[in-house]
């Protein structure tokens, strides 16, 4: 299997993920609307914490590192140097998901509450596979980003045919 190939498989189940998890996430939860502005802030929260992780995995790395503690660049494709590939891609990700994820969850009305709290609760968990998959083998991490990325996309599609159609 190429991998090409094995990437490609992971972006498949990253989508079919992604249509389960809207599925499920659209499920009715009886939250009164003006509850909304008190939760929302709290979809950010499982992005934040990835992100704490991150960064604090990353400064341990160099604090116990000889060559890293002086704040120099990882060598190339070292784990040092994959940990900030994937922080790097999870900020970006954390940016379109935080853009995203309010309007959302007004625009899907009664379900946009219970969509937009599975897709943080995945984000984190996406991320954590994402990371993973990386350090095992580069295109294991197909999945984790797929399963971060889709979901997002395809609740805002849904959103807009739903409000635009």
């Amino acid at each position: 299997m190429t991998t090409r190939t094995k990437i490609l498989a992971g972006m498949i189940l990253g989508a079919a993920w992604s249509v389960a998890l809207i599925w499920i996430g659209s499920a009715q939860v009886n939250i009164p609307p003006f509850s909304r502005i008190v939760i929302a802030p709290f979809f950010a929260l499982a992005p934040g914490l990835v992100i704490v992780l991150m960064v604090g995995w990353i400064a341990a790395r160099r604090f116990w590192s000889s060559e890293l503690i002086d704040g120099a660049a990882p060598a190339p494709g070292s784990p040092a140097e994959i940990d900030q590939r994937v922080l790097r891609n999870t900020v970006e990700q954390a940016v379109i998901a935080l853009c995203l994820w309010p309007p959302l969850s007004f625009l899907l009305l009664d379900d946009g509450l219970g969509v937009v709290m599975a897709l943080s609760v995945n984000f984190a968990a996406a991320r954590l596979l994402f990371w993973a998959g990386y350090h095992i083998a580069p295109p294991l991490r197909a999945f984790g980003f797929a399963a971060t990325f889709y979901p997002t996309v395809l609740a805002l599609a849904w959103a807009l045919i739903l409000r635009l159609g």
